[in-house]
């Protein structure tokens, strides 16, 4: 289980590398997928999920400039990875998420995801 997580992640990194948001979403989010930021309430469900993040990308992203991923860890069916994410949006600002992903994985797909931010 934790190679083919490993597997997985990897290629999930590479989608995020490129801007493939929704691919890597519609890919690898389980139907009903609870994602996270920080504290704030989750967001359930995959087609809930890539909604939110398309219409994030159609209305607020001018343009995509990095994903680059530093370490990551997995663990049974956990795994966890620290990201730096860089933006432009419409509004003229640049916005630089680093964050740390916590994922536990069920059947092969992302099940809940956290993203902690700094």
């Amino acid at each position: 289980m934790e190679n083919q997580i490993e597997k997985d992640l990897k290629h999930i990194h590479s989608l995020l590398a490129k801007g493939a948001f929704i691919e890597a979403m519609e890919t690898y989010l389980h139907d009903d997928v609870e994602l996270r930021e920080a504290n704030a309430d989750p967001k359930i469900g995959k087609a809930f999920n890539v909604k939110f993040e398309d219409d994030f990308i159609k209305n607020d992203l001018k343009e995509f400039v990095g994903y680059e991923v530093g370490n990551y860890a997995v663990k049974g069916n956990h795994s966890y990875y620290d990201a730096v994410m860089t933006l432009k949006l419409n509004d003229g600002s640049t916005m630089v998420s680093e964050q740390m992903v916590a994922t536990e994985w069920k059947g092969g797909k992302i099940y809940r995801e956290r993203y902690y931010h700094a």
